[in-house]
């Protein structure tokens, strides 16, 4: 099935449930920053920390594009970390992401700038294109994923984890971290993974001559955790390393090391910046 430009930009109706869930999460971070305390700000970093990671090292490197390999029970902790970000369903997450990466900035992308920088960065989420939702996509760019009842489960409920995070920050913590600890923490890690989407394909610098706009964006990659070496992705989307440099912070990489360390993470796919890949 060939996706074109024209489908997946088509304007539909606005989401209005995606549309109150952001207008609720927005109102939300702001009456958090007037209801501070210290358990509050260190909960809600340590749980950025968390998501980030988890959406990095689990929903993008480990899911989508299989950079490296860990037993079920890691990968499986790693895409639940990952859900706290609240950022749908893995299996949506990770066909929306290979759409991207199969038509980047061209015919068929989902959130290409040249569409429009604020389509880029959460238009196409507000009124999202009807053909990213559909079954036969599924099934054609995540089947890996459909076979396997935990990440069913977890597409259709994918607000089911952070609920339960809520309720026991609100029970534990009081309702000062919940609102840091929740809608503050997820705000600040949507607008963060949306920047990967929009930023780093208009501001950065580029160290390959890929046939899209990516970029390195030294920012991004500081609030993303490494996701901001776009281009560098872009140009080996499999491997598990973004931050090539010894000056590109990339901490997800640092982590999937730490795993490769404890025997945890194997079969690690890494490139040279001399243009040659490693196994």
């Amino acid at each position: 099935m060939q996706i074109t430009k024209t489908a997946l930009t088509q304007k539909t109706s606005v989401n209005w449930p995606t549309l109150a869930f952001l207008v609720l999460f927005h109102l939300a971070s702001v009456a958090a920053l007037f209801f501070w305390s210290w358990p509050a700000v260190i909960s809600a970093a340590i749980l950025f920390g968390v998501g980030s990671m988890g959406i990095g090292m689990g929903w993008h490197r480990l899911l989508t594009h299989r950079g490296y390999k860990v037993p079920k029970v890691v990968e499986y902790f790693l895409i639940f970390c990952g859900s706290l970000a609240l950022e749908g369903g893995p299996i949506q997450w990770a066909t929306t992401h290979r759409i991207h990466h199969a038509h980047t900035d061209e015919e068929g992308d989902p959130h290409t700038p040249r569409d429009g920088r604020w389509w880029s960065h959460i238009g196409w989420v507000l009124v999202p294109p009807p053909q990213v939702l559909d079954q036969s996509q599924l099934q054609r760019y995540a089947p890996d994923l459909l076979n396997q009842r935990f990440y069913r489960w977890l597409n259709r409920f994918y607000y089911a984890p952070l609920i339960m995070l809520a309720v026991g920050l609100l029970a534990f913590g009081g309702w000062r971290v919940m609102l840091w600890g929740v809608f503050l923490r997820v705000t600040l890690g949507l607008h963060s993974t949306w920047l990967v989407n929009s930023a780093t394909h208009i501001w950065g610098k580029r160290r390959f001559a890929t046939r899209d706009d990516s970029r390195n964006n030294w920012w991004v990659a500081l609030l993303t955790f490494g996701e901001g070496w776009h281009n560098n992705h872009h140009a080996y989307p499999r491997s598990a390393r973004h931050g090539l440099a010894w000056y590109e912070i990339d901490v997800n990489w640092w982590g999937i090391r730490v795993m490769q360390f404890l025997r945890l993470a194997k079969a690690v796919k890494l490139i040279g910046v001399t243009n040659r890949a490693e196994a």
